[in-house]
């Protein structure tokens, strides 16, 4: 039991969740990501969902961790990054990492009309 103190005034700081520990993960490569192309991803929204919206057929059986919306009129492009899929392919942090970043940098090579290796 931690009691609250002077550097921790109510006592054991609160786990993180699941959903928080992810959010942090996207938003530590986001940040490398806009710090790299600060013009380029200027108006790029980038969230992330839980799970992504059903099929409207039911029949791709293949996983989907992520998508691009693209910029329509006065909407700009948004790239949502799926937790649940993700955490159920990547076991650990390390795993999740790598495949977030995957995702997150052929979305951003989509956007910049570049090919992913080339990031």
């Amino acid at each position: 039991m931690v009691l609250p103190g002077p550097l921790n005034p109510h006592g054991r700081a609160k786990p993180l969740t699941p959903r928080d520990e992810f959010d942090e993960l996207v938003l530590t490569l986001v940040a490398a990501l806009t710090a790299r192309w600060p013009v380029e991803l200027a108006d790029v929204e980038f969230a992330t969902e839980d799970l992504p919206p059903p099929p409207d057929d039911w029949s791709d059986s293949a996983g989907t961790f992520s998508c691009l919306i693209r910029s329509q009129g006065h909407t700009p492009a948004r790239v949502v990054v799926f937790r649940r899929p993700v955490e159920l392919r990547a076991k650990t942090r390390l795993e999740r990492l790598a495949l977030v970043n995957e995702v997150l940098l052929e979305h951003v090579a989509d956007l910049l009309g570049r090919d992913p290796q080339d990031l």
